[in-house]
């Protein structure tokens, strides 16, 4: 399959009781992908809860996973922030060995408009050394990269060559899809709506519920993308009930949850960030015992 089509998975960031990188359960978690379907792997993003994470455990994380993923898989790493200059500076420094694409979310807080968003990605796309898929999750950063700016941002810059759509909105998702140049992947960023992006013309997903549901979620996606539409929907629809749990107390608490279950992971979050309350874990672990 084409790099980059089909599932990914944003990889979360295993913790012993004492709070440090679990680096067996995160080794383990990457083999599990891998035998389970998953085309590629996304380190260091949101779910892994970078912004908790020291440059040394970042570093740590890097080397685990490639270890782990022995060249199997292709293997997209987060670096974005809202600080051009400082996105910039990370992507020429670091070593981005073992790794075949960034994924670079659009700048949060700052709230700049259109044409900031344009000329940020400029910028990424002329520090990159290697492909960028950007990163559109409005609930996060409190500004939607529109499907115009997309496109131009498509059009322009050769070496961004696709989306993260994560605004949640199927109507916007397929705009863009009509908007891009035919080479150009949209990629779901909202597991919920990934088969009918899919179905659209999107290129897959970048999932969460994809590392807690490998082999289920990516046959969901490779039906979608070969159109067996009815087999996709029968897994869509068994597969559903576990996203609204997974995100009823935001991410990764509910995918931490559910992989603690599956006793693959123990279930600690870093600060601001707790695990998921007693109710939803409940409901969280009848899914699994009845999936």
């Amino acid at each position: 399959m084409e790099a980059f089509v089909g599932t990914g998975v944003a990889l979360i960031t295993p913790f012993k009781e004492d709070l440090s990188v679990d680096t067996d359960a995160l080794a383990n978690l990457v083999k599990d992908q891998i035998e389970n379907g998953i085309e590629y792997l996304v380190v260091l993003g949101t779910t892994a809860e970078s912004a908790t994470l020291t440059q040394d455990e970042k570093e740590l994380i890097k080397e685990i996973i490639k270890k782990a993923n022995a060249g199997r898989l292709p293997l997209v790493l987060g670096i974005g922030g809202n600080n051009t200059v400082a996105v910039a500076e990370e992507l020429k420094t670091s070593n981005l060995d073992g790794f075949d694409a960034i994924l670079s979310v659009s700048p949060y807080y700052n709230k700049p408009t259109q044409e900031g968003i344009y000329r940020h990605f400029k910028a990424v796309s002329e520090a990159s050394p290697l492909p960028v898929i950007l990163y559109n999750v409005p609930g996060r950063t409190s500004s939607n990269v529109l499907p115009e700016t997309v496109n131009r941002i498509a059009r322009d810059f050769d070496n961004i060559i696709g989306v993260k759509e994560a605004a949640g909105d199927i109507v916007q998702a397929m705009k863009l899809i009509s908007l891009v140049p035919g080479d150009f992947k949209v990629i779901s960023g909202d597991d919920m709506i990934t088969l009918p992006m899919i179905l659209a013309g999107g290129k897959g997903v970048i999932s969460v519920i994809g590392q807690g549901l490998p082999k289920d979620f990516s046959d969901m996606v490779r039906a979608g993308l070969d159109g067996k539409v009815a087999e996709a929907y029968r897994l869509h629809y068994k597969i559903a009930p576990s996203i609204d749990l997974i995100f009823a107390e935001g991410n990764p608490a509910g995918i931490k949850a559910l992989l603690a279950k599956k006793g693959m992971v123990a279930n600690y979050l870093r600060l601001p960030l707790v695990e998921a309350s007693e109710s939803l874990t409940s409901r969280i672990n009848s899914f699994v015992e009845s999936f």
